[in-house]
């Protein structure tokens, strides 16, 4: 008697995290800096001296990072920074 193996093809490699991207505000003439930390308090969901800290390094260097998510969580992020007025991208880091 002989036994079949049946074809299997080999599992795929298992994804434990997804890849993370990057909302980077940046710098304006148009928003004061006050607005802009309540800003990044509340749609980063981070205490407000690190949202402080995070608008000053977006004020003296151009731009900063605010959140590190998966693709669509930034994606929608950037977005509601957008809708605030603010000027927000999305990076894959």
């Amino acid at each position: 008697m002989t036994t079949a193996t049946p074809d299997v093809a080999p599992a795929s490699p298992k994804v434990d995290r997804l890849p993370p991207y990057a909302v980077l505000l940046h710098n304006d003439d148009k928003n004061e800096m006050g607005f802009v930390v309540q800003t990044i308090a509340q749609l980063a969901r981070i205490p407000m001296h690190d949202a402080f800290e995070r608008m000053l390094e977006t004020h003296n260097q151009g731009q900063s990072v605010v959140l590190l998510s998966h693709r669509e969580h930034a994606e929608f992020v950037c977005d509601c920074f957008r809708s605030k007025g603010l000027v927000a991208t999305v990076e894959r880091n």
